[in-house]
């Protein structure tokens, strides 16, 4: 089995103390998987690499608490890279959009996000004295389909840079707790 980079990964197959056979790849040493037993409940194994198996049955009383708490931990998981709420709430709003569309495996990483809120809302601006103007939803799902270098280079076009740098210094200045101009009364 070859990884991303095309290196060829050791795999091991492990008889558990159950009879299945388990394939470990690279130097994984506990493998999970979950599903459904035939009465409705919910299980999650963990097979390690070891040999031994441990299978958690979840009563059907805790089955939306669980889901629940995977579906604000996905989310929350989203935006941990997000470097302002802005940023952290588009990583959110992707992720609601998967799976309010049936798809809860789509990868969605706050730090893909980093800036977009910025780009979006540059877009927004150049675009606002034209002849057709685009609304935040137009845009957002114009830079949906892009990638981040495509990203990049919008922003650092010549057109928008202005605009990102500007609003970027706003944001800067808003989310400060720090009082610049006392500071450099300070100094005199």
């Amino acid at each position: 089995m070859a990884d991303a980079t095309g290196n060829e990964k050791q795999v091991e197959s492990v008889k558990m103390e159950d009879g299945r056979t388990v394939d470990f790849v690279g130097k994984k040493q506990i493998k999970k998987d979950y599903g459904t037993n035939g009465d409705g409940t919910v299980y999650g194994r963990f097979d390690f690499r070891n040999g031994k198996s441990l299978t958690i049955v979840l009563p059907k009383e805790l089955i939306v608490q669980a889901a629940g708490h995977g579906l604000v931990q996905k989310g929350g998981d989203s935006a941990a890279g997000a470097k302002d709420l802005d940023d952290a709430f588009e990583a959110i709003s992707a992720v609601k959009e998967n799976i309010e569309g049936g798809d809860w495996n789509a990868r969605v990483e706050g730090s893909g996000f980093s800036g977009i809120s910025v780009l979006a809302k540059a877009l927004v601006e150049h675009y606002a004295s034209s002849a057709a103007p685009k609304t935040i939803e137009q845009v957002k799902a114009f830079l949906k389909g892009k990638s981040p270098a495509d990203k990049i280079a919008l922003r650092n076009s010549a057109k928008l840079r202005p605009i990102v740098e500007r609003l970027e210094a706003e944001k800067a200045t808003k989310s400060s707790k720090i009082d610049a101009e006392a500071l450099l009364a300070e100094l005199g």
